[in-house]
């Protein structure tokens, strides 16, 4: 007798790590962290632009955004640009913040044919003569994007084919722009690559991350909304990120015909304890939450020893430095929730603002991610339903013709 079976069933951990192990065969960005960096580095420092301008949207712009704003006050004196939308408003806006004349133009696309990056290039082409003197392209080596390129003469860094938009920050698509502006991209790469090989070697985030997989698929149909509630708008790029990420990586349709739905979910502490806690703490049992917290803020303001009229019984508040209140603000509300006993929660401790960390972080959410994918079943690299829009986008534009 032969038996075969389609249906979809939660594997072991030592299934899904072996089907990790050899995914890194064919999928790129399991290798970016062990890049040789020193090409990006040298043109970084002939640099002399004031004005970076990455032309980009989605997996084109969002890690790179996301550390920029965490490292925001670490960067050189260069100012970084992101032009993303084709809301005409906003995009006139914020090219009016841009000196035109003393600006670098990264156009970013792995395709070459993204429509909002290339309708901003063209209208960018209308206002200003665009070649090598000030643009650059970092696209497919193959792309409509790089035949364009090489018709300017215009220098192009590549995209590896095999490295998904959205898990491309750690490639020529983030670590250019990055090195541009000051930061230490080989201390980003060794928080990644430290991540790599404790969790492939089987070490402590081995543990942390199949453990977190499992129980959000285990889960998943009880708790499918995947919160993050992080304590610092450093943290802000990075939700948007991981928004991006774990919705277009995970909204699949799996091996049964079974639409997943994990749902993410990016807040900011202490903002959102105003706003969306009270649905977590008293709403629907729908959700898991992870707490991000910063250890070391690396900043010593100090709310005033001042008592303001009429408000002395707040004065309990003076001295306490700002980084040990909105640290105390996370514990607290960390605290509410454990006391409830029926939220799922965990929390993440970063240790300091730095490049290490920050890679740290974000490759362990691409490792999650992957893991979360191949435990459900699904293609955790395509995006079909995107790709849906597109096609009627175009079609659509091309009968206005």
């Amino acid at each position: 007798m032969k038996y075969h079976k389609s249906f979809y069933q939660i594997k072991s951990n030592e299934e899904i790590f072996s089907k990790i192990v050899k995914e890194k065969e064919h999928i790129g960005y399991y290798s970016l962290p062990f890049q040789e960096t020193k090409e990006i580095k040298e043109f970084a420092k002939r640099v002399k632009q004031k004005h970076i301008v990455v032309v980009g949207i989605g997996g084109s712009s969002l890690g790179t955004f996301a550390i920029h704003h965490f490292l925001i006050d670490k960067e050189n004196d260069k100012k970084l640009h992101f032009l993303e939308s084709t809301d005409p408003i906003d995009l006139q806006r914020r090219i009016r913040k841009i000196d035109l004349k003393d600006a670098l133009f990264i156009v970013i696309s792995k395709s070459g044919t993204t429509i909002e990056t290339i309708s901003i290039l063209k209208y960018l082409s209308s206002i200003l003569v665009l070649d090598s003197s000030n643009t650059i392209c970092i696209t497919e080596e193959d792309s409509k994007l790089n035949s364009f390129a090489k018709s300017k003469e215009i220098k192009t860094f590549d995209i590896p084919k095999n490295v998904g938009g959205r898990f491309s920050v750690f490639s020529n698509v983030g670590l250019l722009p990055l090195a541009i502006m000051g930061l230490d991209i080989d201390k980003l790469l060794k928080g990644c690559q430290d991540i790599y090989n404790s969790f492939f070697e089987k070490e402590d985030y081995y543990s942390i991350i199949m453990e977190k997989a499992r129980f959000i698929v285990e889960n998943k149909n009880r708790f499918n909304i995947n919160v993050i509630f992080s304590y610092s708008s450093l943290l802000d790029g990075f939700n948007k990120w991981y928004v991006q990420l774990w919705g277009e990586s995970l909204g699949k349709i799996n091996i049964n015909g079974t639409k997943q739905a994990l749902t993410p979910v990016g807040l900011l502490g202490p903002v959102d304890q105003h706003s969306f806690l009270q649905l977590i703490m008293e709403g629907k049992r729908d959700k898991t939450v992870t707490f991000i917290k910063i250890e070391d803020f690396n900043d010593d303001l100090t709310i005033p020893n001042i008592s303001l009229e009429g408000l002395e019984e707040l004065d309990y508040l003076n001295n306490i430095k700002f980084k040990n209140l909105i640290n105390k603000q996370a514990d607290s509300t960390i605290q509410a929730v454990e006391d409830l006993k029926d939220i799922p929660y965990d929390v993440i401790t970063i240790q300091s603002q730095d490049e290490y960390n920050i890679g740290k972080l974000m490759f362990t959410y691409e490792l999650l991610t992957s893991i979360v994918g191949s435990f459900v079943q699904i293609n955790t690299y395509d995006q079909p339903g995107v790709e849906a829009g597109k096609i009627i986008l175009k079609k659509s534009l091309k009968k206005e013709k």
